[in-house]
């Protein structure tokens, strides 16, 4: 059974967010990105806890092992069910964030999963040769950081629909592949470069897929959202 798609709340307040969720109540999961919650801080995923979400909180640490440990610490006693690091920052410091979810994780509740982001969606060939001086690949540079995040014990990594195949051969089915860059085929690519359909991230073998502005963009996001799901699924959308 796949995950819902999930619904990427880039909103510049509380006021906002909760206007648009209106319509969904706590039937759809969501993701808290930095700007929303560098406004708002630990109280929006309180208020979001409260009305049932299921929350990826993606603020992408990357800082040194003892700092990121620190941090998760913090980020596991808010009760969010997905959170992540940059698999740039080396195994080293993704076993610190493993380790410090697991110490601030409550007695009796479940430690929050936690994936690797390898290369951003934004993120093309040129900039992975001339910006980062990385001399394969961007899918090699994508499966790399994927193969050290497995092996730093995390439970998956973030990654564009067009590399979940490979890593899904080398990680594992079971292995997270969190997709973002999703659009339906009329939508535009805004700043994203690596896009995909929600049935090209199904077919690719996406665990799970990200959708912002292809459903809080929408004249109708309910709609949108259902055919995402629909099409996501693999199942008929009758709009």
């Amino acid at each position: 059974m796949k995950k819902p798609p999930i619904i990427a709340l880039d909103f510049e307040s509380a006021q906002q967010t909760f206007e648009f969720l209106h319509a969904f109540e706590g039937d759809v999961n969501v993701k808290v990105g930095m700007q929303l919650y560098y406004k708002e801080g630990p109280a929006i995923i309180s208020k979001l806890k409260e009305r049932g979400f299921d929350i990826f909180l993606d603020l992408k640490l990357h800082d040194i092992p003892n700092t990121v440990k620190s941090a998760m610490e913090v980020l596991a006693s808010l009760g969010v069910d997905l959170v992540n690091v940059h698999a740039a920052g080396g195994k080293s410091m993704m076993e610190a964030a493993l380790e410090g979810l697991d110490k601030g994780t409550p007695s009796g509740m479940k430690r929050p999963s936690i994936i690797g982001v390898t290369q951003l969606t934004s993120t093309d060939e040129r900039q992975v040769r001339e910006e980062q001086l990385i001399q394969i690949s961007l899918q090699e540079s994508v499966l790399q950081y994927a193969k050290l995040t497995k092996d730093s014990g995390l439970d998956g990594v973030v990654c564009s629909v067009h590399e979940a195949a490979i890593i899904s051969e080398v990680c594992g089915r079971e292995f997270l592949k969190v997709t973002p860059g999703i659009r339906l085929p009329e939508s535009g690519t805004q700043d994203q470069k690596r896009i995909a359909t929600p049935e090209e991230a199904r077919q690719e073998g996406s665990t799970h897929i990200v959708v912002g502005r292809a459903i809080t963009g929408a004249s109708d996001p309910r709609a949108a959202y259902e055919q995402i799901n629909a099409r996501w699924k693999g199942v008929e959308w009758i709009g």
